[in-house]
């Protein structure tokens, strides 16, 4: 039997285990463990507002994965986009529907906020993820080029 995933906006009343997340979700790409920045980080996009943290949860589990959605505009297709800069689901619960299920959530809250689009970047050899996003209907951009330029 398989057990019902809940997603929800993040509270405050979360932040301490969805720092943790974010935490761990941030060591994955090989950055230094820093749970306090990770709180304060999150602390001001809830408060701002600048952000969409959606968070799942498993029965009556702690949190176990999140989503962060980023509001922005496409000039080019002149609609309000959202990019879902950060997915993370708990080791433990990878592979059952966690990841999916958030996604999921993404993709109808953005449509519900009139958005054009959700885009998406993560590193070429995220192989588990990429076999995600295609299975749920994103392709991947072959027209354009992305650059950054570091400025710390």
């Amino acid at each position: 039997m398989k057990a019902d995933i809940y997603v929800e906006r993040a509270t405050f009343s979360e932040l301490p285990r969805l720092s943790q997340l974010f935490d761990d979700y941030r060591r994955f790409y090989r950055m230094t463990s820093d749970t306090v920045g990770a709180s304060a980080f999150l602390a001001a996009r809830m408060r701002h507002k600048d952000s969409v943290i959606l968070v799942a949860r498993v029965e009556d589990k702690p949190l176990v994965g999140f989503v962060q959605l980023y509001p922005a505009f496409s000039s080019v297709r002149m609609g309000a986009i959202w990019i879902l800069n950060d997915l993370y689901v708990q080791r433990d619960w990878r592979g059952q529907g966690v990841g999916q299920r958030l996604m999921e959530e993404a993709r109808i809250r953005a449509m519900h906020s009139g958005c054009i689009a959700l885009e998406l970047a993560t590193e070429k050899t995220n192989a588990s993820a990429k076999r995600l996003y295609e299975k749920l209907g994103y392709s991947l951009d072959e027209t354009f080029d992305h650059y950054a330029l570091e400025l710390t």
